[in-house]
């Protein structure tokens, strides 16, 4: 599926009414398959537990990248951590970017913990739309992250006026905002793959940004507004 496909939902059994508001609900809330199934089958919708699971996995990462060009700028200052989710039993590391202000950079999911995903990391929230170039990147103390953005500096990768600062105490603005990465993984008892596990954070991030005020044309503060832009996104009635 392609951003530019005009019928995302062709061949589905379900309406796309129905399919974004599982994916919003889903992404927006801690709530388990079991749970939406549930809720679906107390609106008289029966729909099972791998059948929403298939829809998050088809439309989180397609929300993500449709929303990526409506997406306010973010300011210079980078606020960088990581955090841990499990992952087929075993803890697997979550790089994730916000500005000063709070407002989401970029994600990246990694089985390793050192300056080479580093390096993935900044390479792809670089490449964002919605960044501008960093003055300051700001980082906890894992020695991983100097070798990174050294190595960066010599490639002529990153901007020479960028400053690194290790300073932890900065951070507690990513480190706050990881816990509602956590609230949403929870109910779900752990991934099952690494692509899967990438693909559904790509929809709490993207849903998240509209709840930030991130997204031109949908106010944080309008939930009424969100589901009709998101309709649009994919090309859908609301």
């Amino acid at each position: 599926m392609t951003a530019g496909k005009k019928t995302p939902f062709k061949g589905r059994q379900f309406t796309a009414e129905i399919i974004l508001w599982a994916g919003r609900c889903h992404l927006q809330f801690p709530i388990s398959y079991r749970d939406l199934e549930c809720m679906f089958a107390d609106r008289g919708v029966k729909v099972d537990q791998t059948t929403l699971f298939r829809w998050i996995q088809a439309y989180a990462p397609e929300l993500d990248k449709r929303v990526r060009p409506h997406l306010r700028m973010t300011n210079g200052s980078w606020r960088v951590d990581e955090t841990y989710i499990r992952v087929k039993g075993k803890w697997v590391y979550l790089y994730r970017a916000v500005d000063a202000a709070g407002q989401t950079i970029d994600f990246l999911l990694s089985p390793k913990r050192d300056a080479t995903a580093a390096r993935r990391f900044f390479r792809k929230a670089m490449k964002q739309s919605h960044t501008v170039s960093r003055r300051r990147i700001t980082v906890d103390k894992n020695a991983a992250y100097p070798i990174a953005t050294k190595t960066m500096e010599r490639g002529r990768e990153l901007w020479r006026f960028a400053k690194l600062r290790q300073v932890k105490v900065l951070n507690n603005i990513v480190e706050q905002d990881h816990r509602r990465i956590m609230r949403l993984v929870r109910p779900g008892l752990g991934f099952k793959s690494l692509v899967s596990a990438s693909w559904t954070i790509a929809g709490y991030e993207a849903m998240a940004m509209f709840r930030k005020g991130q997204v031109v044309g949908a106010p944080a503060n309008d939930m009424s507004a969100q589901p009709d832009f998101i309709a649009a996104l994919f090309g859908a009635a609301a």
